[in-house]
């Protein structure tokens, strides 16, 4: 048989668990060659603590080669276009056929959707955005603080609520506790309705014990970086010292204009097995369009949140039934949608979401009680993602069992 090339657009989390379980599995005259722009990959899990001064730069980024298998192929390059038809990515570098795609680009950012953002906004969003607002917070003394979400879909549903506890925590160990008026703003009507009733209420209890002033159902429309003021449809406005955004965020270019994106520039895909309308084509992680159960709206369909749980758990699965249809034995897994969260409250503690997001007639998620335990675990998976590959093999699985779900978590040996 000969050997088939498998081409990962996208070197993040999904884009690399795919290729790594794609090389474990094939015999190596098959390909697998990831193209990834930016060889400096930055786990954005810990740019909270990079924003709060508790990472440093080199802490969390390592070269995207030192994360694969031995055997992939990594090519430094933009993706320009897909020839769907013809089975072709073009590169700035070169072009590559390929046998099968993953399309693992993420979301891209896009302040300048809403007038004035882009000039007026800090965030933790990007690795470069936010060591500027680590640098503000430097000198920050006193005054409105405004962590908003701009719009929806955003990825890691629970960022926005961890950033705001985060800076309460900052602030409180810098002695400004009682100089600053914390503000969470966010379009939907509870924290991450989506997860349901059970953790919103969880999450809201969160931020009003540190003090943070929770804002639902308040849409940006505009804001005016010279008054430094915010504007809200039908809501009225907010005058701010330090504003800290998620800026709005959209399909990339290249899946818009491939072909490959709905009306909304995401990807649908068949929620089980991510596989697209298009033969031997896969799509998984943030640039995805996952329906699940329940309404967000009486008119709009819920959609599976955009977090690297999520990539990570669909890029394996892609992985092993891409690999199974080359064997030719029969592709078995499916992707079943169940997630967890370690929500980081500050004093080194955190809470645990865990549930499944298929679950009908809506999502059943939890959330146990913060603790030291939940936030050392997120430090442990910090660890093992960002040791080079080699390093990763010496891993024990350690398994959380809540409700009846069995939760693994990487515990460097």
């Amino acid at each position: 048989m000969a050997g088939k090339t498998i081409v990962v657009l996208g070197g993040g989390i999904g884009g690399l668990v795919a290729a790594n379980e794609l090389r474990r599995l094939l015999p190596r005259e098959h390909r697998v060659v990831v193209v990834e722009k930016n060889l400096q990959h930055a786990f954005a899990p810990s740019f909270l603590w990079l924003m709060t001064g508790d990472r440093r730069p080199e802490q969390i980024t390592r070269d995207v080669r030192q994360l694969v298998r031995p055997g992939v192929e990594v090519v430094p390059a933009e993706a320009e276009s897909i020839d769907l038809a013809g089975h072709r990515a073009m590169t700035r570098q070169k072009p590559l056929e390929w046998d099968y795609l993953i399309v693992a680009l993420g979301a891209e950012l896009a302040p300048e959707s809403i007038p004035g953002l882009g000039d007026a906004a800090q965030t933790f969003y990007t690795f470069e955005g936010t060591q500027k607002l680590r640098d503000a917070l430097r000198t920050f003394s006193g005054g409105t603080v405004a962590v908003v979400v701009s719009a929806l879909p955003y990825k890691c549903p629970g960022a926005p609520h961890e950033g705001a506890m985060l800076l309460a925590d900052f602030f409180r160990k810098r002695g400004l506790g009682g100089k600053i008026d914390l503000h969470l703003f966010t379009p939907e009507s509870a924290p991450m309705p989506v997860a349901g009733p059970e953790l919103g209420d969880g999450v809201r209890q969160m931020l009003e014990g540190r003090g943070i002033q929770f804002h639902p159902l308040h849409k940006l429309s505009s804001v005016d970086p010279g008054s430094k003021e915010l504007h809200f449809e039908g809501k009225g406005s907010l005058r701010y010292h330090l504003l800290v955004a998620i800026p709005p965020h959209r399909g990339p270019r290249l899946v818009r204009e491939s072909g490959l994106a709905n009306e909304a520039g995401w990807v649908p895909v068949e929620r089980t097995t991510l596989s697209t309308k298009h033969e031997h084509v896969y799509a998984l992680g943030d640039v995805t369009a996952i329906p699940i159960p329940g309404r967000w709206k009486p008119d709009v369909p819920m959609m599976l949140p955009k977090a690297g749980v999520f990539a990570h758990a669909q890029a394996e699965i892609v992985a092993r039934r891409i690999a199974a249809e080359i064997a030719g034995t029969e592709a078995k897994g499916v992707f079943c949608a169940d997630g967890y969260c370690m929500l980081e409250a500050g004093e080194d503690l955190a809470g645990f979401a865990y549930g499944n997001f298929f679950a009908e007639p809506t999502p059943q998620i939890h959330l146990h009680k913060i603790g030291k335990a939940w936030h050392v675990g997120k430090v442990l998976f910090e660890k093992w993602w960002l040791s080079p590959f080699g390093f990763k093999r010496e891993v024990l699985g350690l398994t959380i069992k809540l409700g009846g779900k069995a939760y693994g978590i990487p515990v460097v040996l």
